[in-house]
């Protein structure tokens, strides 16, 4: 169940990462759902080094640094993605 949870999680976090960022993102959307998780597991480390690791009730600064992780990693994957796979598919 935790992997569901994870693939849930890693969905919604990088399509808000997308509706967030300005312009086209050219990644798809299964590659878009490991970028959120990537973003999902850097934040919750980003977290536990604050020292926000666990709160009662709902944690929102934990989720907020794995927003905004999850924002740079889909950027940044997504001008990787470009730079290779996405030349090849204009070329065609």
């Amino acid at each position: 169940m935790g992997w569901l949870w994870a693939i849930i999680v890693g969905f919604v976090l990088g399509l808000i990462a997308k509706a967030i960022l300005p312009g086209k993102q050219h990644s798809p959307l299964w590659l878009t759902t490991i970028f959120g998780m990537l973003g999902a597991i850097v934040g919750n480390a980003i977290a536990r080094a604050a020292g926000v690791e666990e709160t009662s009730g709902i944690d929102w600064s934990r989720h907020l640094f794995q927003l905004i992780a999850a924002i740079i990693i889909v950027a940044l994957g997504d001008m990787l993605y470009m730079a290779t796979l996405g030349k090849r598919k204009q070329r065609t």
